[in-house]
């Protein structure tokens, strides 16, 4: 009874790692030679319902992923292009709130950055380019400091 008792627990502690390791499950006959079956006694229906319990016990093997995950970009938020456009009606210069309306229909509000023209702008051509962690600059003028914005529509 003692061996029994043993050998089942012995069975039912193989770790999930071993049981990975294997495509289909082994039958007790086929895993312990047959004196080994002797000494611990089981009758054929012992045997086969052991069995049966330890396939259903087996884990299933992981699903093989039908394509390669795309990896993460090395810089965070430099995965999107600038953006241009030209701004609708006149900049004469930008603070914190100042909000810029594009031709292409985004509007950005400035964060950060303060500026005043000498000459008003009519419909300037510009770029918002995207920065790291998610920031996003306005650029008036490659000459000009930039803008910190955000996307507000």
């Amino acid at each position: 009874m003692k061996t029994r008792l043993l050998l089942a627990a012995m069975l039912l502690s193989t770790t999930p790692l071993a049981w990975s390791q294997q495509r289909d499950y082994l039958p007790l006959e086929q895993r312990l030679s047959a004196e080994q079956l002797q000494q611990v006694g089981l009758s054929a229906q012992q045997l086969q319902l052991l069995n049966r319990m330890l396939s259903e016990a087996a884990p299933s093997p992981a699903p093989v992923a039908a394509a390669t995950p795309t990896p993460a970009p090395m810089q965070i938020g430099l995965e999107e292009g600038p953006v241009h456009s030209s701004v609708q009606g006149t900049v004469e210069g930008w603070e914190p709130g100042t909000v810029f309306v594009l031709a292409n229909g985004q509007q950005w509000k400035v964060l950060k950055g303060q500026m005043r023209l000498r000459t008003a702008l009519q419909s300037p051509e510009i770029e918002v380019i995207p920065g790291i962690a998610g920031r996003w600059f306005l650029q008036v003028d490659e000459d000009l400091p930039k803008a910190r914005v955000y996307r507000i529509l």
